[in-house]
């Protein structure tokens, strides 16, 4: 059984969200035909999304094609609403949560995942709270909520009342720096999504957040980790060498707490994939594949599948064993 812990879900038909939330300049969807749409942020094209972001049977249907046994569903973060008011990021993380729910609603080979008003963390632990009890499993949040990475207080305040309900943290980056030098070749995706997921990586473990959550968290980063697996001993070296600057509130060199957290294996290469095995150890890695977008991996788990250097009890691990772990302890 494979698991992927690392889809995304576009409900259709969402209210206007202006007039369900307050506000203006929220996304809409701009409907081209019964499997088409474009993801709009005011007059401008965002994404171009088709049905494999709605319909379930066209899910199951690809996960059947890539020997997905369960696919773990969670929100696009353009979504998250992390820049408005705390009401209105809880008007719009109800509407598409529920929404998620009804996608995946009578098929338990998907596993849902909410978002939360994470700028307000009294605000985001009650709507994880109603989502788990209607259906969801786990959360999605995004990296950082303006300036306040993960080591923020409040964000912290969020991930141990996850730890105390049991539920999984997929943390995705999300709102990546601008400017000439990004906005071309996607360069924002290809660099600065990697340097975000591993700043907040750092943020986790130099802020001190480990040392203070309970070992009970579950959480895993997307992508990899992003660029932090490839420059842990870099991390080290400067922990070590500068400690009265880099240490900030951590006990230990960042490498002692890569068992703390998961890692998705959507890299694309073997050597890549054996990094990332070699530096987060083969009980932390799992098959996520970014699906239903361009830059994911298709079939979703291929590169660990195919991969020569893996045992089949290490290949069991990253394809399931692992990934149950993270979802239900």
């Amino acid at each position: 059984m494979t698991i992927d812990v690392h889809t995304h879900v576009v409900p259709k038909g969402w209210p206007d969200l202006e007039a369900a939330c307050g506000g203006t300049g929220w996304p809409w969807l701009k409907v081209e035909s019964e499997r088409e749409a474009i993801i709009m942020i005011r007059d401008t094209e965002f994404r171009r999304i088709d049905s494999s972001c709605w319909d379930p049977s066209v899910r199951l249907a690809d996960m059947d094609l890539d020997g997905i046994e369960r696919q773990v569903v969670s929100p696009t973060p353009v979504f998250f609403g992390y820049d408005r008011t705390p009401a209105q990021a809880v008007a719009l993380s109800r509407i598409f949560n529920d929404l998620t729910l009804e996608v995946t609603a009578g098929n338990d080979r998907f596993v849902p995942f909410c978002q939360v008003p994470l700028q307000d963390p009294a605000a985001a632990c009650a709507e994880l709270d109603r989502s788990m009890a209607n259906g969801h499993v786990g959360v999605e949040i995004g990296n950082h909520v303006g300036d306040q990475d993960l080591d923020s207080a409040g964000i912290v305040e969020f991930l141990q009342h996850c730890a105390a309900v049991g539920a999984p943290v997929f943390v995705h980056p999300w709102d990546m720096p601008e400017g000439p030098r990004l906005d071309r070749w996607m360069a924002r995706w290809l660099t600065g999504m990697p340097a975000e997921t591993h700043l907040s990586a750092l943020a986790l473990i130099l802020g001190g957040v480990l040392d203070q959550v309970p070992e009970t968290l579950r959480l895993c980063f997307a992508h990899g980790g992003g660029s932090f697996p490839y420059w842990l001993g870099r991390a080290d070296n400067a922990w070590q060498q500068r400690g009265d600057v880099v240490r900030g509130r951590s006990t230990r060199p960042p490498s002692a707490y890569t068992d703390r957290v998961y890692v998705d294996s959507v890299v694309f290469s073997e050597p890549a994939l054996r990094l990332l095995v070699d530096t987060m150890g083969e009980e932390r890695v799992v098959v996520g594949s970014d699906y239903p977008y361009p830059l994911g991996e298709r079939p979703a788990g291929n590169v660990v599948r195919t991969a020569s250097f893996l045992t089949s009890p290490q290949r069991d691990k990253i394809l399931s064993a692992n990934a149950r772990r993270f979802l239900f302890g």
